[in-house]
């Protein structure tokens, strides 16, 4: 077992600029040697950068790179969070050729929860000192908005200190299509409700070749961006992410990242980038063999060093595995995700059916430590927690 690297966060410990972390001499691909000198002063990366640090063999000075970005940012501290996960129904209306999760009512495997259920298992959670909820679903045909808006105002009345973090961009357009209402105004109802955030899954790759093959009838990139920034208008912080490693190309890879900086730019409210492996087991792309680890990282590790105006990288360990994402914190991530318990929406540990996939807080905290950085406990919006078994608080900053 590791010394205990646990302290408090201090300023101190990301006070030193990138260029204090760039090895001199270290890197070995000429490729990399304009791209490191745009690192150490702060200047985005380009389209050719980007496919350079996807071409290179210099797996090495990648990680170096995007670790020296990361410490810059961060120092050793690598934040988790005590969450849980509710999939509400896998009923949706599409049939997207890369998910395993959807079903059609009726059909085998198809479920849907109450409200009932849904308060009790974050009822679970908040006994158990937990700061989040992480609540998304497939597009239900025929819940109507009011059941939405019943189940963040009978959430936030039970469980006031529950940060609700709801819905994707995708959910977000078929309730407004659902309610007849303006994304803007079914955003402002939500918040109203009790919605402190919204995830970033259903980006998938920005490309209109990738979203007609694989998921026609999706929300398009111009859609998904324009519910997050009007989310951000609104002071709703949201994530982002990309989902690699099916039909898409490594130049559409760099291109969506291009796009998610581009409206960060233009309206900043983007916490953090989650890189998301495509798991191919049980979807129509089945045939398809998925990332392998070096893929792994160095989407991790690309996506630190394009997306310099994100405060965070974060590895899902759900779909890079609880091993690739500890040797990620060397290659530019600072964020593990969390305890997250039940997961329906992908299994690659254990195969179809286990929707148990579960870390402890001492796993977590243990794989950070071994990787030599220092745990912090961090709510939503990535402030310190202060603990207390199962009371908290957030540290005043």
């Amino acid at each position: 077992m590791p010394e205990l690297l646990d302290s408090p966060i201090t300023g101190s410990q990301a006070s030193h600029g990138v260029q204090a972390f760039i090895i001199p001499g270290s890197i070995t691909d000429p490729a990399l040697h304009s791209i490191a000198e745009k690192v150490a002063a702060g200047t985005p990366l380009d389209f050719d950068d980007g496919m350079a640090l996807w071409n290179t063999r210099d797996i090495f000075s990648l990680g170096m790179l995007a670790n020296a970005m990361r410490q810059a940012r961060h120092g050793k501290v690598a934040y988790y969070n005590i969450n849980r996960h509710i999939n509400y129904s896998n009923i949706c209306a599409l049939s997207c050729k890369f998910c395993e999760f959807h079903r059609k009512r009726g059909e085998h495997g198809a479920y849907e929860y109450n409200l009932e259920d849904i308060y009790r298992i974050a009822g679970e959670a908040a006994a158990a000192g937990a700061t989040e909820v992480h609540i998304v679903g497939g597009l239900h045909p025929w819940l109507p908005f009011s059941w939405y808006i019943e189940m963040l105002s009978g959430l936030r009345q039970r469980y006031p200190q529950l940060h609700l973090k709801c819905f994707t961009a995708i959910e977000i357009d078929h309730l407004a299509r659902l309610s007849k209402l303006s994304v803007r105004e079914v955003l402002v109802a939500l918040r109203e409700a009790g919605l402190g955030s919204m995830p970033g899954g259903g980006a998938e790759v920005f490309d209109d070749r990738v979203h007609d093959e694989v998921f026609k009838g999706k929300l398009r990139s111009d859609g998904w961006m324009q519910v997050h920034k009007i989310a951000h208008e609104l002071g709703i912080a949201t994530n982002a992410t990309i989902l690699y490693g099916h039909v898409e190309t490594r130049a559409e890879r760099v291109r969506h990242l291009i796009k998610l900086r581009e409206l960060q730019d233009e309206a900043p409210g983007f916490q953090t980038i989650i890189p998301l492996s495509f798991i191919p087991d049980g979807s129509e792309l089945g045939h398809l063999p998925g990332p392998t680890g070096l893929e792994d990282l160095k989407m991790l590790a690309i996506s630190r060093l394009m997306l310099n105006n994100f405060a965070h990288v974060k590895a899902f360990w759900i779909m890079q595995t609880m091993k690739l994402s500890q040797v990620s914190l060397d290659f530019g991530v600072d964020d593990l995700d969390g305890t997250v318990v039940w997961y329906d929406i992908t299994k690659r540990e254990g195969g179809a059916g286990n929707k148990h996939q579960e870390q402890t807080v001492q796993d977590i905290r243990r794989v950070i430590m071994e990787a030599g950085y220092i745990p912090a406990e961090r709510d939503t919006l990535y402030r310190r927690v202060i603990r207390n078994g199962a009371e908290w608080s957030v540290e005043n900053t």
